[in-house]
């Protein structure tokens, strides 16, 4: 049961994390592409699977598509998306400059990801919560195996909130380093 609880935990640390990653800070990531959707032959798909996103600078991003008829609907899509980001295209390829993040966008991303990170501590505290009421209800664990489970769930909840606490931490100094 618990390797299972660990698992699920797992999945909501990798979600914060995923989250994370769509937040944008001053440098350029190809994640920040990885929701933005084109509309490939009357299916919406995410940029990264119909284009190569580089990021050859730590403040640019080149996303290069498969066809080259894409580039328009590239543009489109990355502005309707509201990140904040200009594309520009090229001849075979779409430039994005990050722009510098103001202090007051810079702070708005820091709670952003704080709210992030507390979803998924609620995450990890519902399963908690789960486990332990399905520890309560088995009637034929002793006492004091019971107990001991619930420590233990206690204590694998702990390990997980400390590993969305650091990467929250690692966040906020990513957003505010200037």
């Amino acid at each position: 049961m618990a390797t299972e609880l660990e698992a699920k935990m797992e999945k909501a640390v990798e979600a914060t994390h995923r989250e994370f990653a769509r937040l944008r800070t001053g440098q350029a990531s190809p994640a920040i592409l990885n929701d933005v959707k084109v509309d490939y032959y009357g299916t919406l798909t995410p940029i990264p699977q119909i284009a190569t996103v580089k990021c050859p600078e730590p403040r640019m991003l080149l996303v290069s598509p498969w066809e080259k008829q894409f580039l328009d609907p590239i543009c489109k899509a990355i502005l309707a998306a509201n990140l904040g980001l200009n594309p520009s295209k090229e001849a075979d390829s779409v430039r994005i400059a990050m722009p510098i993040l103001t202090a007051e966008r810079r702070q708005e991303l820091a709670k952003m990801a704080k709210k992030h990170a507390e979803d998924g501590r609620t995450a990890i505290r519902n399963l908690r919560r789960e486990a332990n009421d399905a520890v309560k209800k088995n009637k034929e664990l002793p006492e004091d195996e019971s107990k001991k489970q619930i420590e233990n769930i206690q204590k694998v909840t702990d390990k997980y909130i400390g590993i969305i606490d650091a990467a929250l931490a690692e966040k906020e100094a990513d957003i505010t380093k200037v």
